[in-house]
């Protein structure tokens, strides 16, 4: 069993930036892939981003591509979401996952573990 736990969500205005963690209970950090997802009322969870467990590969939803950074420490059993150039249509649960598949999935099926989310507002 894998435990995940999200911080650094909050309340921020259009245009700042904000990092999330998602620290893993587990010493096989290294052989998951890791995703972020964001769930917004009334919407379906969505892939923001995710990376491989090297940090070798990635993947971005075309809606954060060159505002959001996902990366790893796997010497702190850490993924990091770094979204700068906040909109409003930010807002939502983000969601830290973890996958044991070997390759970057989009759907959140392919996503074992899951943390309790991390609620970010954008306020315009």
């Amino acid at each position: 069993q894998v435990q995940l736990v999200e911080s650094g969500g909050g309340l921020v205005q259009a245009g700042d930036s904000l990092r999330l963690s998602c620290a893993a209970s587990t010493r096989t950090f290294s052989t998951y892939v890791m995703g972020w997802f964001r769930q917004a009322p009334g919407k379906e969870r969505e892939l923001v981003a995710a990376i491989g467990w090297n940090g070798g590969r990635t993947y971005y939803a075309e809606s954060v591509k060159g505002r959001f950074t996902i990366s790893r420490e796997n010497s702190k059993n850490t993924v990091y979401l770094q979204m700068d150039s906040l909109k409003p249509e930010d807002t939502a649960v983000y969601y830290c996952a973890a996958s044991s598949y070997s390759v970057i999935y989009v759907s959140a099926n392919a996503y074992k573990y899951w943390g309790q989310g991390a609620q970010v507002t954008v306020s315009s």
